[in-house]
């Protein structure tokens, strides 16, 4: 008004805005999407990690990338934010999302260049996300045996450091996984946390086996307990077997020696107390959260019971499920019914480690699996492979259904949304027509990461789908375009779906920001002391002077 400017923002924000904001948030998205597509499929390279305190890690994970970077730029971060969800929700496809989100903007950039208003876009997204989710409920396929599980897992470790095991690998992830699921209200579900995983390295991962009942990753409190109980009654607790301290400062006079050796002698008598209660309680394997001191040690020992100190609280809980046991939260009382029991728990020597088995346990819903590798590098990344696995078998497990992957399912939804882009009307039309085209970069990604001729591939693929042939995919091992279904390369149905509503949402999220206001990062306050800060003199390195003023 009159000439004079209203002020609305503080000097030290930054504002985009137009054409530049929407250039900038999808060139951030872009870069992100070529960092991970080179990563994507069975031929994928893998990534060297580096963290600030110089940990590395190498991994074709695309969970495991998008938690290590560290990126800047907003609109990179929520991608990143994608992946993390594609993760938590399915456990799998976390590189797909993020790749279908860049090409789903590489595309959208192309008809803002033509002066496409992005309104028309995001609304021919929306179109074509809803129909390409229809399509594959159309063609989704339902589990007909545990072949199919079996070949869900392998195809999940193809492109993992495990791919070599993946056979074996594949058979205890789907045991593991049928051996927790619990049928409730007419509806499978599957609680992985009942699921443990211990890993050792220093054997090959041929060696990893399943174990129906519970690892825990500790050793036997005292070396003269017996190595090995069958059919043992199991004392859970999370009560101490030691005379606590006391949560307030306490103090206690002492006169003379002979007090000193009176007061060692009630609390062992009251160690001894607990112990007894034990040995009459008939248990013979106790477990117990929190310590177990040398007197109790030594005194189970005598009395031939095997004790297990400091038990993790999630392996106790666990464990109370398996067995059937109740956790006790103290020792004055300890009845029958809360002893649980097993066929076997004994304590075994891997390398230079110890374990503790409770094998058969009395309900079988709790499973363990030992994971041997090599190194500790490739036993991490070794988890990963095996996480992912575990969850897509749960998906398929909870929902009965599949789709053909290796480009397959992602060509047939481009040929039918192409089909379905004839009915849109308006300038939506184009974008319809532009999302076939984007969720084409998975087989594109697929070929180009095999080595192969993208140009031959995508033309042969097209063909296939055209003489319908909904299965025809690409089978990285003989380099052709196949029927994949006979070839047993298949991917839970929920895996594809959640990838195409998260990459979709991101997509026209993204396309409809116009405007990026970044405020300016506010300097701590500075330390009380004036100048030289902490009370210390101006010029001192440190924590002294030699800041500049408003730092």
């Amino acid at each position: 008004m009159q000439g004079i400017p209203v002020l609305i923002l503080s000097k030290e924000s930054r504002r985009t805005t137009g054409r530049e904001a929407m250039t900038s948030n999808i060139m951030a998205i872009m870069a992100v999407a070529e960092l991970l597509r080179t990563s994507l499929g069975p031929r994928g390279m893998d990534k060297m990690l580096v963290d600030s305190v110089g940990d590395v890690v190498i991994t074709n994970d695309g969970a495991e990338i998008a938690k290590k970077i560290e990126v800047e730029h907003p609109a990179a971060k929520i991608v990143i934010q994608a992946a993390k969800t594609q993760d938590s929700e399915t456990g799998d496809g976390t590189t797909t999302v993020v790749v279908l989100i860049g090409e789903l903007l590489k595309k959208s950039k192309e008809l803002l260049e033509k002066g496409i208003h992005p309104a028309h876009i995001v609304n021919g997204y929306r179109l074509a996300s809803e129909k390409a989710i229809k399509v594959i409920k159309e063609i989704e396929i339902s589990v007909r045996s545990d072949e199919d599980l079996k070949n869900i897992a392998m195809t999940a470790m193809a492109s993992k450091v495990v791919s070599a095991d993946r056979e074996a690998l594949a058979k205890i992830a789907v045991e593991a996984v049928k051996s927790v699921a619990e049928k409730q209200n007419g509806k499978v579900t599957v609680n992985l946390d009942n699921i443990k995983v211990v890993k050792k390295e220093g054997a090959k991962i041929s060696e990893t086996k399943l174990v129906k009942g519970v690892i825990l990753d500790k050793e036997l409190a005292h070396p003269d307990m017996p190595k090995e109980i069958n059919n043992p009654k199991i004392l859970l607790t999370n009560a101490p077997l030691e005379v606590e301290k006391t949560e307030f400062d306490a103090h206690i006079r002492i006169d003379s020696p002979d007090e000193i050796q009176l007061f060692k002698k009630q609390e062992e008598k009251m160690v001894l107390d607990m112990v007894e209660k034990i040995v009459k309680s008939g248990a013979n394997v106790v477990l117990s959260q929190k310590g177990i001191n040398d007197i109790a040690k030594s005194f189970l020992a005598k009395n031939g019971i095997m004790a297990v100190a400091r038990v993790n609280k999630k392996d106790i809980e666990r464990l109370a499920k398996a067995a059937g046991a109740r956790i006790l939260t103290s020792l004055e009382e300890i009845p029958e019914d809360a002893l649980g029991e097993a066929e076997k728990v004994r304590e075994v020597k891997i390398g230079d480690s110890k374990f503790v088995f409770i094998e058969g346990c009395k309900n079988s819903k709790a499973i363990s699996i030992l994971l041997r590798a090599g190194t500790k590098m490739v036993v991490e990344e070794a988890e990963r492979a095996l996480h992912d696995t575990l969850f897509v078998v749960k998906d398929v497990v909870e929902d009965g259904t599949f789709v053909v992957g290796g480009g397959a399912i992602e060509a047939e939804i481009a040929k039918r949304i192409r089909d379905y882009s004839e009915s849109v009307s308006g300038k939506a039309q184009l974008a319809v027509k532009i999302f076939a085209d984007a969720i084409e970069v998975i087989p594109r990604a697929l070929s180009e990461n095999a080595g192969l001729s993208v140009i031959d591939i995508i033309s042969e693929l097209r063909k296939a789908h055209n003489e319908g042939n909904i299965y025809a995919g690409i089978n990285l091992k003989t380099g052709k375009v196949e029927n994949l279904l006979d070839a047993g390369v298949i991917e839970p149905t929920r895996v594809k779906v959640q990838a195409l509503k998260t990459a979709s949402e991101v997509a026209r999220m993204i396309l409809r920001i116009d405007d990026v206001i970044a405020s300016k990062r506010k300097a701590p306050p500075r330390p009380p002391g004036g100048p030289g800060g902490y009370g210390g003199p101006a010029g001192m390195g440190g924590f002294g002077g030699g800041m500049p003023p408003g730092m």
